[in-house]
C-alpha cells in the first residue's frame, strides 16, 4: 500500500504546510493556520535570539573546552546530512575533541555507514557504533509499527518507530557522556525539531529520569528488559548527579540551508544517500514509519517540523511541500516492512 495523499484533498495552512487533519488545529479567514499566528511574534525577533545563542554557545565552549579527562563533546552521529553539519561545525569552528556516536539499528543505509567513515576521517574524530541484537530491534519496531505506545503529545512530532528509536540513542549518549565525565551533548536537530529555548539546556537529572522512566513503561516488559541496557542506570542520576551535560543542537541558532550545507559537506567526502526517503538521510525504516504514522493519523509525522521551517524562512513553502506530500517509494516501504515480517 502506498500511502501517497495529494496537498489538493487537503487544506493546508497558506502560510506554513501544516494540514487539516493535524490535531487542533484551526485556520483563520486567511487560512493561516493558528499556530503560524502563535509564533509570529516570535519569529520577528528570531535573528536576536539566534545572535544571543551564538554567543551563548561560544562562551560555553569557552569555558569546557579541554577542561574533560577526553572529550569536550559526544555527538548523536546518525551519519545524516544535520548531524554531518552538526559534526564539521564543531570541529572546525570550535576544535572540539569529540566523540561520534552511531546507533545501528540493523536499518542504517549503507551510504550513510560511507558517510560516517569519510566524515569522520576527513575531520579527525573519534567513532563508534552500537548494534544492538536484531531481535531486540526487530521486537521493538515492530511492536511500534503497529501501535502507538507513546503520549499524543510526543506522535505530535514523531512516529512511534522513530520515537523508540531516539529514546535508545539519547539515554545512549546521556549514559557514555556520564561515564566518560563529558561535558557537553550534541544533537543535529534541524531548525524545526526542537525551539531555539531548548538550543542550550543543562539537563536535569530528576527531569531525564522521569522522562526515561515514562518511555521505557510505555514498552511491555518483554521488551523493556531488553532495551534498558542502552538506558541511563537508575544509580547513575544520584551518584553521577554533579556530571549532568549540557545539551546543544546549534543548528537552531547558525545558519541553515540544505542545499548550501549539502555543498559543504560533499568537500569533506560526504554524499547524498539515494536510497532514502524525503526526509531522511541515512535511514531505510523511515518511509514505512511515516507510513505507519499517517495510516494511523492522518499526519505525517514530519509536518511539524517542516512546518516550523518553512515559518522560520529556512525553507520555501513548495519544497516542504514536496517533503512532505510528494510520492514515496512503495519499494522502501516493503523492504521494511519485509525485513520486520509484517
Amino acid at each position: 500500500m502506498n500511502y501517497n495523499y495529494k496537498p489538493k484533498e487537503l487544506t493546508l495552512c497558506t502560510h506554513c504546510i501544516l494540514p487539516e487533519t493535524f490535531p487542533g488545529i484551526s485556520f483563520d479567514e486567511q487560512g493561516v493556520c493558528k499556530y503560524c499566528r502563535q509564533e509570529e511574534k516570535k519569529i520577528i525577533h528570531l535573528d536576536e535570539k539566534k545572535e544571543e545563542y551564538r554567543k551563548k554557545l561560544d562562551s560555553l565552549i569557552d569555558g569546557t573546552r579541554n577542561k574533560a579527562p577526553v572529550y569536550d563533546v559526544i555527538l548523536a552521529y546518525s551519519g545524516g546530512k544535520d548531524s554531518s553539519y552538526t559534526l564539521k561545525l564543531l570541529r572546525e569552528k570550535y576544535d572540539l575533541r569529540i566523540l561520534a556516536i552511531t546507533l545501528d539499528n540493523h536499518f542504517v543505509s549503507p551510504a550513510a555507514f560511507k558517510n560516517i567513515k569519510n566524515v569522520t576521517d576527513h575531520l579527525g574524530v573519534d567513532t563508534y557504533s552500537v548494534r544492538p541484537p536484531w531481535p531486540v530491534i526487530s521486537e521493538m519496531f515492530t511492536l511500534t509499527a503497529k501501535a502507538d505506545v507513546f503520549s499524543k503529545t510526543t506522535l505530535l512530532r514523531a512516529s512511534s518507530v522513530c520515537t523508540a528509536c531516539i529514546g535508545i540513542v539519547k539515554n545512549l549518549i546521556l549514559k557514555t557522556a556520564l561515564e566518560m565525565s563529558v561535558p557537553l551533548v550534541a544533537f543535529g536537530w534541524s531548525p524545526g525539531q526542537a525551539p531555539i529555548q531548548s538550543a542550550i539546556m543543562k539537563t536535569n537529572p530528576g527531569m531525564a529520569q522521569q522522562a526515561q522512566e515514562a518511555l521505557l513503561n510505555s514498552f511491555p516488559e518483554s521488551i523493556r528488559k531488553k532495551i534498558i541496557p542502552y538506558y541511563v542506570p537508575k544509580t547513575y542520576f544520584e551518584i553521577y548527579r554533579e556530571r549532568f551535560p549540557q545539551n546543544i543542537h546549534p543548528l537552531a541558532f547558525f545558519d541553515y540551508d540544505e542545499k548550501n550545507i549539502i555543498k559543504e559537506l560533499g568537500q569533506i567526502g560526504w554524499m547524498e544517500p539515494k536510497d532514502t526517503d524525503t526526509n531522511s538521510s541515512n535511514c531505510l525504516m523511515n518511509a514505512f514509519a511515516n507510513h505507519c504514522h499517517i495510516e494511523r493519523h492522518g499526519f505525517h509525522p514530519y509536518v511539524w517540523e517542516i512546518a516550523n521551517m518553512v515559518r522560520q524562512g529556512v525553507m520555501e513553502r513548495e519544497e516542504g511541500i514536496h517533503k512532505i506530500y510528494s510520492d514515496q517509494n512503495i519499494q522502501m516501504i516493503n523492504f521494511a516492512k519485509e525485513r520486520l515480517g509484517i
